[in-house]
This record gives C-alpha cells, sequence and structure tokens, in this order.
C-alpha cells in the first residue's frame, strides 16, 4: 500500500480477451483510483488477455442499491453503492445480491476469485469460482482501524485458497507455513516510466522554488510514517529541503512535522512522478518500524532506482535483505544516522551506483512478474479443472463446489 499516488494509470497496449481463458473477478479494499500499485500494475497486465472485473467496497450513497461500472484501461472497475446505515451483515447480504446480478448482466460463468481482502469472503462464499487466489500484498490485520475479525477471515481465505501470493519475502516467510502453494512475488517496477526522470526536463510549478539538495518521498503518508524521524532530520539539516509526495490518511495531517524546509505537496498522478523525481538529489523510505510496516516491500524502492536515485531507507526487512544488502540502499534509523546516510548518499559516484542498479533491475518488471504471476494462476484453474498434468497441492475450501 505504500506506492505512488496517482489518479491516472500508465499506458497499456490495447486487449483482446480470449473467450478460453476465465474471467478475473477481484475483491480488493482499495480503490482504484486512490494509488496506482501492485493490483493496478498486476491486473491491467491481466486485462490483456481476460476481462477483469475489480470490485471496490461498497460506498454510502441516497437512492437504491446499485453498482457503478468504470471502464479503466481494459479493466472494469464496480464500484458497490448501498445505503447508509446498514449493519454488516444486511452490507455483506446486500453486495451479495449485486454480485450475483453483475455476474448474470455480464455472463460471468467461469472464473477466477482474486483476493485482496479477506474481509470480502463476508459476500463472496456462495459464488463458485473454477480457482481462488490470494494476493497478499500486506498485513491488514496490523494496520489502524482493521476489522477485529481480519486474522481469522485471512486464516479461512488461506483454507479456501488455490494458490497464495504474497507481496514480499517478509510476507512469504510469515505465512509459507500456512498454505502449501504459497510464492513470494516482491514489488517490480515499470522501468521504461520511472527512467525518465534520469533526462533533464523543467520542475514541476510547485516544486521549482523549492531550495536544494531536495530528499523526497511519494506514497501514502499514514501510521507508516515515522513523524519523529522527519522532524528530527530537517531540524539536523535546516538548509536541506525535505519533499513529501502524497494523500494523508488515518492520521491527523496536524500531527505531521511543520518546519520550512518540508514541503507537502499532496497526491501527484502517476505520469507526473518521473518529472518531480527529476529534480530531487536523492530519494528516503522513513518508515517506522512498528506493526503495520513489519511486513512491507515498499513498490518504491525500485522506483526510486529506475530514477536514478540514491535511496536511504530505515530498516524495514525486505529493503535491508533486497537492496541494503545489495549495497543499493543506505539504511539509517536515527536523525544523525540517516542524515548521515544522505550526506553520503549525495557525495557517491552516480555512474558507478546507476551501474549496479541497472544490472539489478533487469530481473524486476512488472512484466516479468506478471507472466509468472498468470502461469501458477492458469496452473491452479486447470488443475482445479482436472485438465493439468502437474497437480499442484491445495487445500479444500469448504463450502465452494
Amino acid at each position: 500500500m505504500d506506492t505512488p499516488p496517482s489518479a491516472a494509470r500508465p499506458s497499456i497496449a490495447p486487449h483482446l480477451p480470449s473467450p478460453q481463458l476465465p474471467d478475473v473477478v477481484c475483491l480488493s479494499h482499495l480503490r482504484w483510483d486512490f494509488v496506482f500499485q501492485r493490483p493496478q500494475h498486476l491486473l491491467t497486465r491481466c486485462a490483456r488477455s481476460q476481462r477483469v472485473f475489480f470490485v471496490e467496497e461498497p460506498i454510502e450513497a441516497e437512492g437504491g442499491p446499485r453498482l457503478e461500472l468504470l471502464p479503466r484501461q481494459g479493466v472494469t472497475v464496480v464500484v458497490p453503492r448501498v445505503p447508509a446505515g446498514l449493519s454488516r451483515q444486511s452490507s455483506s447480504a446486500l453486495q451479495a445480491q449485486l454480485l450475483r446480478e453483475l455476474f448474470r448482466e455480464h455472463q460471468i460463468v467461469r472464473y477466477v476469485l482474486w483476493y485482496y481482502t479477506p474481509m470480502a469472503l463476508d459476500f463472496t462464499r456462495h459464488l463458485e469460482p473454477c480457482a481462488i487466489l490470494y494476493d497478499c500484498m500486506d498485513e491488514l490485520s496490523a494496520f489502524a482501524g482493521a476489522p477485529p475479525d481480519m486474522a481469522a477471515r485471512e486464516r479461512e481465505l488461506l483454507r479456501r485458497a488455490d494458490v497464495v501470493f504474497t507481496g514480499g519475502q517478509a510476507l512469504y516467510e510469515s505465512k509459507r507455513h500456512s498454505h502449501p502453494n504459497v510464492h513470494a512475488f516482491p514489488s517490480s517496477v515499470d522501468i521504461a516510466h520511472f527512467n525518465r526522470a534520469r533526462a533533464a526536463q523543467p520542475d514541476p510549478e510547485d516544486q521549482v522554488h523549492i531550495g536544494r539538495p531536495r530528499i523526497g518521498f511519494f506514497g501514502v503518508i499514514d501510521e507508516r510514517l515515522d513523524i519523529e524521524l522527519l522532524a528530527g532530520v530537517a531540524a539536523l539539516r535546516p538548509q536541506w529541503h525535505w519533499v513529501m509526495l502524497g494523500p494523508v490518511v488515518k492520521i491527523d495531517p496536524a500531527a505531521l512535522p511543520a518546519a520550512a524546509n518540508i514541503h507537502y505537496l499532496g497526491s501527484k498522478r502517476y505520469e507526473q512522478l518521473p518529472s518531480y523525481l527529476a529534480g530531487w538529489d536523492a530519494a528516503m523510505m522513513p518508515f517506522a518500524r512498528n506493526d503495520a510496516t513489519r511486513f512491507i516491500s515498499p513498490t518504491k524502492t525500485p522506483e526510486y532506482l529506475a530514477a536514478g536515485k540514491p535511496v536511504v531507507s530505515t530498516s524495514i526487512r525486505d529493503v535491508v535483505r533486497t537492496y541494503g544488502a545489495k549495497g543499493l540502499a543506505r539504511i539509517a534509523d536515527t536523525p544523525a544516522d540517516f542524515v548521515a546516510a544522505v550526506d553520503a548518499a549525495l557525495r557517491e559516484s552516480a555512474a558507478e551506483r546507476l551501474r549496479e542498479v541497472d544490472a539489478f533491475l533487469t530481473a524486476t518488471s512488472w512484466d516479468g512478474t506478471w507472466t509468472r504471476m498468470s502461469r501458477l494462476m492458469h496452473l491452479a484453474v486447470e488443475s482445479s479443472e482436472g485438465l493439468s498434468p502437474v497437480q499442484p497441492a491445495r487445500v479444500a475450501r469448504p463450502g465452494v463446489a
């Protein structure tokens, strides 16, 4: 969930869904138009070859219950509109009814259920997919405001799923003993998109007047941000400028550190990010070390690197093991250590760093990740339908035909 703020999507080639491939119905806790991140990268690629329906959480609205369908680069985004004040049980029953109508109207008969949130089980248990996939991109039960039964719902989903993907190595290690068919797919990157930041270009209007050096961050600004660290580094280096891009959610904006050299520029569209990155001298990930960050694998790490920026991060486990150990990112947790790491990054040889970065990123693309994930998804479908000579380990799905 720690990804570039965006209401726009990168260009995706036109697609012609194959009648031989099942539809994909994705159940998500994320809004498609909020940030462009892992689900969008994967499902826009999926939509090149098969129909994809991305079902969001419901929105309370006046009028009768209904579904709003929004076309998004080959993906059909489905937004349930429900009356205000419903109990969770009533809302789930209504969402189940709306899904039945969606399936009937769009002739969704042979399909994969792709879950991002285990809570969607409350209104999808009646469905009969040809396979169930759980893409576990975060430890949602550790996030602020998580439903108290989130962990129980995830255990149920793990019993039902045919294949499980995780958003990083730490999550894989946490889930691998809970299911016999778990695969780690850490954060990937659209290299060509972020490579644009390496070219000289005009500064965006709201960044052009900010002094140098600039150390930047993009992503959702929430309980995962180390507020004390940001305040500390800004105080230690008042001549440096700390640029923060992204929406503020689940925390009080008034709690964010305020200083003349900290600049909150708000959400930016995905296609705008390279132009902001081009004007930075270094990129940072000042994450807190708490339950919400224990298993994250920040997508922004390879994006910063593809943009050609040196990276300084706090000691997030997947960042340390994947990037810190290879010398691709500097790791620091205290304000003094963090500014020392940034100072070293600003003085390093860019040419040498970029050679090492580019060698690493050649095997880290969303296209490659999707190719491998798609193969596993279709193997699960074939196994479920008795078509595959190679039968991956499966766990019975109670109540699913």
